[in-house]
């Protein structure tokens, strides 16, 4: 049974489009998010003095285009089980993985760490816009 194939093309622009994605996120909620982070006024503009270090933009970019290969190779194993690589299956797949991996990995560390409720939904919410973005570029262009 012959597997289908990846295109890298749309990797490289999932990967992209949820970077930016990212970046008008924060960008929206960033007072929201220190405030949520629990942080004083000092240490509110220190933390946004070190965000903006080209090696913080080079980690997330590295992460977002791991995250796009892995979710197109993921697309493409369900692909092999008979499953058409499209938009929605994309969709559904990133909910899927969000709610199994993201969602409860972000709610255990969260706890422990003892951040507050706003802090995690800002963030758990934030991951689920990625993998939506994702999967729906790579279910609809990135595996065949």
């Amino acid at each position: 049974m012959p597997v289908g194939a990846i295109n890298y093309w749309a990797i490289l622009i999932a990967a992209a489009a949820s970077f930016v994605f990212g970046g008008i996120w924060y960008g929206l909620l960033s007072s929201s998010w220190m405030e949520a982070r629990g942080l004083s006024p000092a240490e509110t503009e220190k933390a946004k003095a070190e965000a903006q270090s080209p090696g913080v933009y080079a980690v997330a970019c590295i992460a977002e285009l791991i995250m796009a290969w892995m979710f197109a190779g993921v697309l493409l194993h369900l692909t092999r089980g008979g499953v058409a690589a499209t938009a929605l299956n994309g969709l559904i797949s990133g909910i899927f993985l969000w709610f199994g991996f993201i969602a409860t990995t972000i709610v255990v560390n969260y706890a422990f760490q003892g951040a507050r409720r706003s802090l995690m939904l800002i963030d758990a919410a934030h991951w689920l816009g990625v993998l939506l973005i994702q999967g729906a570029i790579l279910g609809w262009w990135g595996v065949r």
